[in-house]
């Protein structure tokens, strides 16, 4: 690497460099830049006074198990063209992670259209992601809303339901107070309904936006889906069925619906649901002892199991002592040999409950005693990994 090549910190000027050079390196105007300006850690690397790469890093919280985990977001990242191909990207990271590090962030998640380069640089998918498209009029048809009032707008109480059931799965944010304001400038016209059952509070929440379609004219698109059963996703369905006359088809924006089969078991015409799969979110442990002291633990479980860690580098491998018991967990150094062996990416995969079974932990690579792997993955077992927001 250049000895002439800086990192540092954007002021305004070097912040509108950058803003300029994402429009040059994307191909279009980067409004999250803009956008995420006041709430962001910025950091370009310098060539003389020149703005060659930059980035954008957000300090937030991440549930795992129920408990918010202090993770770092990377966003918004790119080189200037002519400067590819010198590894100034793994610099950047680097430099771009350093801060929120010292803020606490014992992890941290990204999105990347080249999943094999975030790979290399430690981060993992949990989980794959999809964007689903189907036909209002199987919504209409297939699911039955009854039962269930339906109360539009109202901040406060959606943030509540938020908080509640984005615990109930591995990765969700815990969005801070400018996430509505943010999501609402990003995206015109987005609106908030809530399900509740007569004389009751909300158990379910929806929000919904209208976009442009090249074939279509317009389309539905759901930003959140937020239910706390079976009955209030079919409400939740149903409604959305109701804009059949108008609008011919829903679409679930990446990550919109949770990672369960909610909708293939109630639609009449078979193929009528369409998935795309996009480059998933991933996941990197920063700090392995903190993040396993810092998230939630079932009560129920019981563990005490020697492991060994790939290190970074790939050079060796650490052995650590793993115990949860009383909903809490520790991971520290141990002279033991391990039982069973997992890369930086596999732990993870595992910290997220990605794996669920034996069967897809040893496809994935992890090694070792069988009974030892289904062992370890009963401790993560209890929550599924969903991050619903990307940036």
């Amino acid at each position: 690497m250049p000895d002439s090549i800086r990192i540092v910190k954007a002021d305004d000027g070097l912040w509108q460099q950058y803003s300029d050079l994402s429009t040059r390196s994307y191909g279009h105007p980067v409004g999250d830049i803009t956008r995420l300006r006041p709430y962001a850690d910025i950091r370009v690397a310098l060539r003389g006074d020149r703005v060659i790469a930059g980035g954008l890093g957000l300090l937030g919280h991440q549930f795992f198990g129920g408990a918010p985990v202090p993770s770092a977001l990377l966003s918004a990242g790119c080189v200037a063209p002519e400067e590819r191909g010198t590894h100034l990207s793994v610099r950047m990271i680097t430099e771009r992670l350093r801060p929120l590090r010292d803020q606490g962030a014992v992890l941290s998640t990204l999105w990347s259209s080249s999943n094999a380069y975030a790979r290399r640089l430690g981060w993992e998918a949990p989980t794959p992601v999809f964007s689903w498209t189907v036909p209002t009029d199987e919504l209409r048809d297939g699911f039955d809303g009854a039962g269930f009032e339906i109360s539009h707008g109202g901040p406060q109480r959606p943030r509540l339901i938020y908080e509640d059931l984005a615990s109930r799965w591995n990765g969700p944010w815990r969005r801070p107070s400018w996430w509505e304001p943010w999501q609402r400038e990003k995206h015109p016209g987005l609106t908030s309904y809530q399900f509740h059952r007569p004389g009751q509070q909300p158990t379910g929440m929806l929000s919904v936006a209208f976009e442009d379609h090249p074939a279509e004219g317009r389309r539905l698109v759901v930003h959140d889906f937020w239910a706390t059963s079976g009955d209030e996703a079919q409400a939740m369905f149903a409604f959305l069925g109701r804009h059949s006359s108008r609008i011919s088809s829903v679409a679930f924006q990446r990550t919109g619906l949770p990672s369960a089969p909610m909708l293939l078991h109630r639609l009449r015409r078979s193929g009528s649901l369409a998935a795309r799969a996009w480059h998933p979110w991933m996941l990197r442990v920063l700090n392995l002892a903190q993040a396993v002291r810092l998230r939630g633990w079932a009560d129920e479980a019981d563990l005490a199991l020697p492991i060994e860690v790939v290190t970074e580098d790939g050079a060796a491998t650490e052995p650590f002592m793993l115990r949860v018991a009383g909903g809490k967990g520790e991971l520290s150094p141990t002279t033991r040999e391990g039982r069973l062996t997992l890369t930086r990416g596999q732990f993870a995969v595992w910290y997220a409950g990605g794996y669920r079974s034996a069967t897809a932990a040893a496809l994935a690579g992890v090694r070792g005693d069988p009974r030892s792997i289904a062992q370890l993955l009963l401790a993560t077992a209890d929550r599924e990994p969903w991050l619903p927001d990307h940036f």
